[in-house]
């Protein structure tokens, strides 16, 4: 009898022995929770599938797109979270008959926040276009969100009182992979670029300021941790850039992954994608697994082109969720040829239809005729009508300004005008280019030449100051080495277009061959060197202490980093948008020609190398009527590869 107690005591043992594992394993599981969160960035109010330039139908944009690849990713998990990382009202044509000519009523719902409901995101954030229409309009949008909109590092002027909710903790009901429910704390941040503070002072100064963006994580991380977050999402309206840190850094989202306590960062702002072959070359970087410093990222492209995902897994351990592993993946709505790839939103299309449709028929409205085509496909290697016309138009006001007896101490200085092209391809893709035939122009035509709501504003300046400026602008070019033969890429894709102003009114050329006398974000790096050389007015060369007025945009007028403008004086800030502006003398002069009046030029060099870019395919017809400009072939990207006579 006892020695069968004995042996049955034993089985039990080895039972429990078995059991107690597979118990603990099962309490493991209980614990282990899959949470997909979702992004969408810089969708630029561009809502619908169209382009409003072109009056047509395009695929490769739109939030309606988007909200498909939305419903799909949500589809195929138990548990997902959805948030927008910022620059939402402000972009297309779309955002400024919102804002500009409709109007936006108390208590109407803006057309991307009516979006943003029907599709339930959980947070937002803003980015610095949110500010491009003055706070008041801002604070009527955000009003109608029901969904918390978040920022840590703009603040009321004058004290340390945020000026948004800087974060908030969201509990989130999530299942586990056993079925079991539990509650998770999700904290949400956000950031914008410090920046705004420069690009819309007039809008924004003595109201409020910024901070720095991981200065500003540093001090709320630790506060949403003790206040029980269990995760905390970055939406970080800021870029990725491994350069040396600086605090008030322009794109600081990768040293945000740095900071202790953040567990995903969402980013955005330079309209690129990650993960993707342009931060390759980063440290730390791992693309397979969308990692940096190994928390997952996601930048999303822009327009709706993209859905980010970041799946994390999570498990519980002493009372406490921690991150066990984290990935970031990108799904595009076109495929790589582009074509399109997946179907309409057409409850979210519907629900955008009223403003869809206005928008249209006020783009569409004539405002003159051109005679000669406006295009921006070689805007970056010569002069180009789609800059010169702007030049023209600003030129002309700012000269029946300064006709007003207030400006008569100005009176004999010479009037420039500096303009730059905003759809030169880049990281936006071969279609990013303005194309407009010869024939009528329309107010989409002007929208489409001057993509922002910015101001005039007029600098005074002297002719050192001149010379730095376009020194800045000549960023845009790498150094050719004429002794070294074969192709060598002649446009520096780390300088956005946006920076390449041409001035009107004096004539120069660009030495290439040259290194450049600044870095991108306006430091010297060769003070001897001068690639703007012979630079003329009215054929005389321009001397260092010669005075200057020179009509701009209030975005570049109020920059404090870029090289000759910073050093002026602004002495007209006019009531009036550039884009208006323009509008108006094409109505004034009925029939324009904008051909380019070449007051600039890259200049010639001996010597075998060949001076390549990239443009659209659909270049080739003016390449052809071109003395010194050649097609060669497709390039990367869906670009063409051109050549241009240097020699």
């Amino acid at each position: 009898m006892l020695k069968s107690l004995n042996v049955l005591l034993v089985i039990l043992f080895v039972i429990v022995g078995q059991l107690v594992p597979t118990l603990a394993t099962a309490a493991k599981a209980d614990r282990t929770v899959r949470l997909r969160l979702l992004e969408t960035t810089d969708l630029h109010m561009f809502l619908a599938n169209y382009d409003y330039y072109q009056t047509k139908q395009d695929d490769k944009v739109g939030l309606v797109k988007t909200a498909t690849l939305i419903k799909q990713a949500r589809d195929e998990v138990k548990n997902s979270m959805l948030f927008d990382n910022g620059d939402e009202i402000q972009g297309n044509p779309l955002g400024d008959y919102v804002a500009k000519v409709k109007g936006l009523k108390k208590g109407e719902v803006q057309p991307i926040y009516r979006a943003f409901n029907l599709l339930g995101y959980d947070a937002t954030t803003v980015g610095n276009h949110e500010f491009n229409y003055g706070l008041d309009f801002l604070n009527e949008t955000l009003n109608d969100a029901k969904m918390p909109v978040v920022n840590a590092n703009v603040y009321k002027a004058g004290t340390e009182k945020p000026y948004f909710e800087p974060y908030v903790i969201l509990k989130k009901t999530v299942v586990d992979d056993r079925g079991k429910k539990h509650t998770i704390k999700v904290g949400v941040i956000g950031f914008v670029t410090p920046q705004i503070m420069e690009w819309d002072k007039g809008n924004l100064e003595g109201k409020v300021e910024t901070k720095s963006i991981v200065e500003s994580a540093k001090k709320y991380v630790p506060i949403m941790k003790k206040k029980g977050a269990d995760i905390i999402v970055a939406l970080a309206h800021t870029g990725i850039s491994a350069e040396p840190y600086q605090p008030g850094m322009e794109n600081a989202a990768y040293y945000l992954t740095q900071v202790n306590g953040i567990d995903a960062v969402f980013t955005g702002h330079q309209h690129n994608t990650f993960p993707g072959p342009v931060y390759q070359n980063l440290p730390n970087v791992n693309l397979e697994q969308g990692t940096i410093n190994g928390k997952p990222v996601v930048m999303a492209g822009a327009f709706g082109s993209h859905l980010g995902l970041i799946d994390l897994q999570l498990q519980k351990h002493r009372g406490k969720w921690n991150v066990v592993t984290g990935k970031g993946a990108l799904r595009p709505i076109v495929d790589a040829t582009g074509k399109s790839i997946v179907q309409t939103d057409n409850k979210l299309m519907n629900a955008i239809l009223p403003e869809h449709e206005a928008t249209i028929k006020y783009v569409s409205q004539p405002v003159g005729e051109t005679t000669a085509p406006i295009f921006s496909y070689f805007a970056l290697v010569q002069d180009d009508p789609s800059v010169q016309i702007v030049n023209n138009a600003q030129g002309a006001y700012l000269m029946e300004k300064l006709k007003d007896p207030a400006y008569s101490k100005y009176a004999g200085i010479p009037v420039l005008s500096a303009a730059a092209p905003f759809k030169a391809g880049g990281r936006m893709g071969p279609d990013y280019y303005t194309d407009i035939p010869a024939g009528t122009l329309a107010i989409k035509n002007v929208a489409d030449l001057y993509l922002y709501p910015n101001t005039l504003q007029a600098k005074l300046i002297n002719g050192a100051q001149l010379k730095d400026w376009l020194e800045m602008s000549a960023v845009q070019f790498n150094q050719i080495d004429p002794a070294k033969s074969g192709e060598q890429p002649l446009i520096n894709l780390d300088f956005p277009s946006f920076n390449f102003d041409v001035i009107d009114g004096v004539q120069y050329q660009i030495d290439v061959t040259k290194p450049a006398k600044f870095d991108p974000n306006g430091k010297i790096i060769n003070s001897d060197s001068s690639r703007i050389v012979n630079l003329t007015y009215l054929s005389k060369p321009v001397t260092a202490d010669q005075k200057f007025i020179v009509a701009t945009n209030n975005y570049r007028a109020s920059s404090t980093t870029f090289p000759g403008v910073s050093q002026g004086e602004v002495i007209l800030k006019a009531p009036d948008e550039n884009r208006q502006i323009i509008t108006n003398y094409i109505q004034t002069n009925k029939t324009i020609n904008p051909s380019a009046d070449q007051n600039w030029s890259l200049a010639k060099f001996k010597g075998a190398a060949t001076a390549v870019f990239d443009s659209s395919p659909k270049a080739q017809p003016y390449a052809e009527k071109s003395q010194n400009l050649k097609y060669i072939g497709p390039s990367v990207g869906g670009f063409a590869k051109y050549s241009i006579d240097l020699k």
